[in-house]
């Protein structure tokens, strides 16, 4: 970083560590008599309404990063000045912000605005980095303006952008180099930007394809500011694949917080056929409100070869599934078949080569007793008037009898884990507005410590009794289809407006929309689905998000239209990332394990009870008892034993990062950064 100006005389504590501050806390070597000054880790955003300083506060918030808002708007809001900014603890000045969030290069107006001298001269004097989450090229941020030396400026919709070798040896290297920005609809321009040549102190580390940067450091008057020059929201692929490298150059590489990019697929009932669409009735055989229709219609179940096939792609893949299985249904099955299945003998012949979870024996519904006589169905009621429940013996039986079948049968089953048929037993709205009274119970019976649950209508994790739910994401590949004319069927149903002879539920739902026309039921799944359920699903994984996506056996079985999308997201994925940050493939119950932490660090975060800060090379972070901090740090960090020190945490994306505890007989985490 280059070294402010000064005099020769009077030369402070805070000029001292000004002087040659290369990382946050760490003084130059002719200032080794100044005190180190605490840097504390959480950042400051500065909030001007806007989409970017909105999309970066969202990404502290989703991996653990603590922060303070100030919003700008806000006649209320807290004055930002020295006091606000920094102090002193014991004699130590403290700056209490490790990285500043700011709509621009400017946020407070003017250069000489009494805000922006004390944030510029705190930046200055503690080394503290900031972001300009979007502004314009022009020379106050190391830029040419864009009709300068062929710069551009435009809709950079669907462009292919590039990491340069800077980007890649510095906060971008868990990137494979090439980063493209969205274009999913020719209607609407969904991001502008400004690509200009970098001037002296300027380094790219993002390139426009017309060869102007993007994004990079500017260095100048003892300050580094991340200069971003094009629009964005949380949401946008782009932003997720680069908000990682932003936050790194940020915090200089050591923050609390940590982020994977996570990515597990359930198929539902396995062994057990799933009903099959009606085009001409426009619904499903053995759903309650298929009245009439159905008729002709056959079950949709895997086949033997469906199974290799799936054990195949898994290997070509390097891909894991999670298989959940009825083991009753496949009973059932067999029994109507002449005693034999192929399908059953097939996949425990390849058992060890999937994942495999409890989905009850025979998919029983767990929650009340339905009343079937009504379009929707309703809950039963006993002779007092009460709710007819199923009850905690039938519970535990359905989910025990799938486990020790499986045990018998060799599989590598886990008796934590479960997803009930439905996620039964669970409540279910409108009709079950509560979970099935006797539902913790009969977990507890069964040994159940997991159970699945829906994300689209419980997406956060709760206890049921003295178990935890995992919400899963429902993919949009529909379980009563095994084409691609039948899902592009169904879907043109639910997505047409009824003027266009759809169903008309995009119109009654206001946070759906309608498509223009119906697809193509020939070249609709395709062209138009598949490419956006796998956006949908490669955002959750850019996301910091371990919850696992479902779908079903049906998908998996004819013409297996489950592997277009998975294809398609970790196609996608790879030509993303760098081999450094792969796909984080978890079980449910790590899966569990990491929402419930993540949980726990959010509460003890907003609670105020995390204490976190840096002197030089040293990190101390202290969280309440049985609360585990998530820290990321550089290669060669060490955390301090009671005696000696191990290494910290495990590699992910050109850094080191975990859930951390003190050691044994100590009350806080210390690390110790490599020089």
């Amino acid at each position: 970083m280059k070294k402010a100006n000064r005099s020769s005389t009077g030369r402070t504590t805070a000029a001292l560590l000004t002087a040659g501050l290369l990382v946050a806390g760490i003084p130059a070597a002719g200032a080794a008599t100044a005190v180190p000054a605490r840097i504390d880790l959480k950042v400051l955003v500065l909030d001007d309404g806007g989409s970017a300083v909105d999309a970066l506060a969202a990404q502290l918030r989703s991996i653990g990063l603590p922060y303070r808002t100030v919003k700008l708007g806000d006649a209320g809001r807290p004055t930002v000045d020295a006091a606000f900014l920094s102090d002193t603890v014991n004699g130590r000045p403290r700056a209490k912000f490790q990285g500043v969030v700011a709509p621009n290069e400017i946020p407070f107006g003017s250069a000489d605005a009494p805000e922006q001298t004390a944030l510029t001269a705190y930046e200055k004097t503690f080394g503290i980095r900031q972001i300009d989450a979007y502004t314009w090229a022009h020379p106050e941020v190391g830029l040419d303006y864009t009709d300068q030396n062929g710069g551009w400026a435009g809709v950079l919709d669907g462009a292919r952008t590039q990491v340069t070798a800077d980007g890649l040896k510095g906060p971008f290297g868990y990137l494979d180099g090439t980063v493209l920005f969205e274009d999913n609809s020719a209607s609407v321009s969904e991001s502008y930007g400004y690509a200009a040549h970098p001037r002296e102190g300027y380094t790219s580390y993002l390139t426009a394809p017309t060869g102007g940067s993007l994004v990079g450091a500017y260095t100048h008057d003892g300050r580094s500011e991340l200069v971003v020059t094009f629009a964005y929201n949380q949401y946008q692929e782009q932003f997720k694949a680069l908000a990682r490298g932003m936050v790194e150059w940020l915090t200089q590489g050591v923050h609390l917080g940590q982020s994977r990019n996570y990515f597990a697929v359930h198929v539902d009932d396995v062994l057990a056929p799933d009903a099959r669409w009606d085009s001409t009735g426009n619904c499903t055989p053995g759903d309650l409100d298929c009245v009439g229709g159905g008729s002709g219609t056959d079950d949709i179940r895997m086949t033997a070869a469906d199974a290799q096939y799936a054990a195949q792609w898994e290997q070509a893949s390097g891909f894991t599934l999670d298989l959940l299985y009825n083991a009753g249904s496949g009973e059932e099955w067999k029994a109507e078949h002449g005693g034999t299945d192929a399908l059953t003998t097939q996949l425990l012949a390849d058992r060890a080569k999937f994942r495999w979870e409890n989905h009850t024996y025979t998919h029983e519904f767990l929650g009340c007793v339905q009343d079937t006589t009504t379009v929707p169905w309703t809950c039963a009621k006993n002779a007092d008037g009460s709710t007819k429940w199923v009850s905690r013996g039938d519970i535990a039986g359905q989910i025990d009898n799938n486990y020790q079948w499986g045990v018998q049968k060799g599989l590598p089953v886990d008796r934590t884990e479960l997803v009930t048929g439905e996620h039964s037993g669970l409540k279910t709205l409108p009709q079950q507005p509560q979970d099935n009274p006797n539902l913790a119970a009969g977990l507890m019976d069964a040994g159940v410590k997991w159970t699945g649950s829906d994300n689209s209508r419980e997406p956060q994790q709760r206890p049921v009794g003295k178990a935890l739910t995992v919400p899963r994401y429902p993919m949009n590949v529909y379980y009563n289809v095994g084409t691609a004319a039948e899902m592009t069927d169904e879907y043109n149903w639910i997505y047409t407006a009824r003027a266009d002879g759809g169903s008309g539920i995009c119109e009654d739902n206001p946070t759906s929309t309608c498509l223009p026309a119906p697809l193509d039921t020939a070249t609709g799944y395709g062209s138009h689905i598949v490419p956006q359920e796998a956006a949908t699903a490669l955002r959750h994984v850019l996301g910091n998000d371990p919850r696992p996506h479902y779908v079903h056996q049906s998908n998996l079985a004819e013409e297996r239209i489950l592997y277009p999308v998975l294809d398609r997201v970790l196609g996608d994925y790879r030509a993303l990332f760098a081999d450094s940050a792969p796909v984080v493939n978890l079980r449910q119950r790590d899966i569990g394990t990491e929402l419930a932490r993540q949980d726990a660090w959010a509460k003890a975060v907003a609670d105020g009870k995390v204490t976190a800060y840096r002197v030089g090379t040293t990190v101390t972070v202290q969280a309440p008892s049985g609360v585990v901090a998530p820290v990321t740090a550089p290669e060669g960090t060490q955390q301090q034993q009671l005696l000696g020190t191990t290494a910290f945490g495990t590699p992910y994306a050109g850094q080191r990062s975990a859930w951390s505890s003190p050691g044994p007989l100590q009350t806080a985490i210390t690390l110790k950064l490599p020089a």
